[in-house]
């Protein structure tokens, strides 16, 4: 175990000597500038080793090519006692890796296709510094580059350390990638770090169906089955047609959250006391809330059985999907109904319980284009249809749904398989010529040949 430094905190007292120069320096800017208020504090420095085991089960770990690569990431609570510091008050979190090189050949980790924005042991580091002493300063950064996973994987070697990158709740899919001479061994791995508040830690596809058995569908089955699903969901008692089931996903559980985290998309927390007040407080600043949870609505008589997001800097803007697992299968595998749509803004209503909503985009067939292209980007998709089943609307003539926003369509769901953990290229993704949906930009402009700015 590392020597353990901590610093006392002060209370208005002087600090004995210098081990607080810098916090006392803080202190003293915070008098003008309340928001370094933190920083006048000092802080502890005890970094300690987990507990043996602790991680045991939550590592992933694949082989590819005589190189096998581990991972997890770890809790805050975890990443305090490694680090000696609390990474979440700075908004990091520490991704662990451990690489064993059997090959004949030396890999380098490309840490930026882990994540772009991973900050360098130094980087990290200082962020701490103006809460400690001087010694500790020097020992806390010492400690940060230890800790750190060489980039260089040898031949024949084994290494282990962590990559410092921005705090994600909920999990993040990790693309591991190790470049060789002309070659390249990519993995991938999704990654949840539950918390207690996320709905796919409740989410158990036996428990919806019991011991019923869901047929299992071919192709034209699956096609004629998706045309017979209701056109959109309901509200909880299944009287009014809410926001239109133009979604649907093939792949089991496992399968689905790892294509949506590689595609962008964040896991949500459920709704109950604490992300309410959460959301609230979100709502009020203007604050980003990537994880916030999202209002029921019903399909099968039930609220969505998952719901997954991709959040603005604020939480008035987000695009944002619910999912139910269908009562039939496809070749073995789980589908998934679901809708997709842009939040752009919020509104006062007497129609939500809260008196207050998000207002969709009114162009659907747009969101829906969008989660179509970020998994074909991400690598996450097999193969993808459109299949008709809601009834289309124009701008000129929209659809509205259960507060009143209006919408409109080409009538038709986006049936995407997707591909887990498994990378397919964007040009070897498979289409399904049932339909063909409309150009969702192109549709909504004015044609004319009169050049820019012509009406």
């Amino acid at each position: 175990m590392r020597e353990s430094i901590t610093v006392k905190n002060f209370a208005g007292l002087g600090l004995p000597g210098s081990r607080c120069r810098a916090a006392r320096r803080a202190r003293a800017v915070a008098a003008l500038f309340p928001l370094l208020a933190l920083l006048a504090a000092c802080t502890s420095f005890r970094p300690m080793p987990l507990p043996e085991g602790e991680l045991r089960d939550n590592i992933h770990t694949e082989t590819r090519h005589d190189v096998t690569v581990s991972t997890t990431i770890l809790q805050d609570e975890q990443a305090e006692k490694v680090f000696g510091v609390d990474l979440s008050d700075v908004g990091l979190q520490a991704i662990w890796l451990r690489i064993e090189n059997r090959s004949d050949h030396s890999h380098w980790l490309l840490v930026s296709r882990l994540d772009p924005n991973y900050f360098a042991p130094d980087e990290a580091a200082v962020l701490f510094h103006a809460r400690l002493g001087k010694k500790d300063e020097i020992r806390l950064t010492r400690h940060f580059r230890e800790l750190a996973i060489p980039l260089k994987a040898r031949a024949g070697e084994t290494h282990e350390g962590y990559v410092l990158a921005p705090r994600h709740e909920g999990g993040r899919y990790l693309a591991v990638s190790l470049a060789g001479e002309l070659h390249s061994v990519n993995f991938g791995f999704a990654v949840p770090l539950p918390d207690g508040d996320f709905d796919f830690e409740e989410l158990d596809p036996v428990a919806i169906y019991g011991d019923s058995v869901r047929p299992d569908l071919e192709l034209e089955q699956l096609r004629a089955a998706l045309r017979q699903l209701p056109c959109c969901t309901a509200d909880a008692q299944g009287n009014a047609a809410g926001d239109p089931l133009n979604l649907v996903l093939l792949g089991d559980r496992e399968d689905i959250l790892a294509a949506l985290s590689r595609g962008g998309w964040s896991f949500t927390h459920r709704i109950d006391v604490n992300t309410v007040r959460r959301l609230a407080a979100a709502a009020i600043s203007g604050a980003a809330y990537p994880v916030a949870p999202i209002s029921p609505l019903y399909f099968m008589g039930r609220p969505q059985d998952l719901a997954l997001q991709r959040a603005r800097n604020t939480i008035v803007q987000r695009n944002h999907l619910r999912l139910w697992l269908a009562p039939f299968r496809f070749r073995g595998k789980s589908v998934w109904a679901g809708q997709v749509s842009r939040d752009i803004s919020i509104k006062a209503t007497l129609l939500s319980p809260t008196f207050t909503t998000h207002v969709i985009d009114p162009n659907i067939d747009e969101a829906r284009e969008h989660l179509l292209q970020s998994l074909m980007v991400a690598g996450a998709l097999q193969r993808f249809a459109f299949v008709a089943g809601v009834p289309p609307a124009t701008p000129a003539d929209p659809h509205f749904n259960l507060t009143e926003d209006p919408y409109f369509t080409d009538g038709l769901r986006l049936v995407a398989q997707v591909s887990g953990t498994a990378t397919t290229p964007p040009e070897e993704v498979e289409f399904l010529d049932w339909q063909d949906s409309q150009d969702p930009i192109g549709e909504t402009q004015v044609t004319s040949t009169a050049g820019p700015g012509a009406r």
